[in-house]
């Protein structure tokens, strides 16, 4: 079983298996329901070039549900909010889902894309006993993968030209400088990442809100156009 993201490194990891003639068996894929659409676009196109079908995963009721919505029995309040440090439930929920999917399937053997430059989130993993990390074992790093996955004309629609990361497109845990370019280049995105803030019981950040950051960056394009 291979748990694919849909990022550079479990795409590498899916394709150097095939052609290095590895099954990976079932290929498995977790919808949070915030991706990038160009994300989605991505996995039908490694579809198609493998040949086969990305099972699709989805949590039990909707992350919406979960983040404005949950009856939180020790709190006066409804809902998660958004993830912090201490409570990161999105990834919690997509790890309990993985793990029930994984001993539905009897336990095999479980591919996880982690570059070889990125050996210390294997720390503390489950599935300690099953997991296989290929991208190590071969010294695959992240900018190889990102190369190997162009090579093979894959583009994400231009997404790893602003983004490290290309997962959820409202994740808090964005870099500054790739808040600023999902503000820039997506602003639908951006709008819809405000009227969460409006729906959540917490701020976007502890240290900043969306509203903090939408003032921050229209003060930063006046100083540009002063400047020019």
């Amino acid at each position: 079983m291979l748990s694919f993201s849909g990022g550079k490194d479990s795409t590498a990891l899916l394709l150097m298996m095939l052609e290095k003639g590895i099954e990976p068996g079932e290929i498995v894929f977790f919808n949070t329901g915030w991706e990038f659409p160009e994300m989605l676009e991505h996995i039908r196109r490694v579809e198609e070039y493998i040949g086969r079908r990305i099972v699709r995963l989805q949590p039990e009721k909707p992350f919406d549900y979960w983040m404005f919505e949950h009856k939180l029995t020790t709190k006066n309040r409804c809902g998660y909010g958004f993830p912090t440090i201490k409570s990161r439930w999105c990834t919690r929920i997509k790890l309990d889902t993985l793990t029930k999917f994984w001993v539905k399937m009897g336990k095999p053997n479980f591919y996880l894309g982690i570059a070889y430059d990125e050996q210390h989130r294997i720390k503390g993993r489950l599935l300690k006993n099953n997991k296989k990390f290929p991208l190590v074992d071969w010294k695959i790093t992240e900018k190889q993968a990102l190369q190997y996955c162009y090579s093979r004309g894959f583009d994400w629609g231009g997404l790893y030209n602003y983004f490290r990361r290309v997962s959820c497109w409202c994740c808090p845990f964005r870099r500054l400088s790739e808040l600023r370019n999902l503000r820039r280049f997506y602003p639908n995105l951006w709008q819809r990442l405000m009227e969460m803030e409006e729906r959540s019981w917490n701020k976007f950040r502890q240290d900043y809100s969306v509203f903090d950051l939408e003032e921050r960056f229209k003060q930063e394009e006046s100083q540009l156009k002063l400047q020019i």
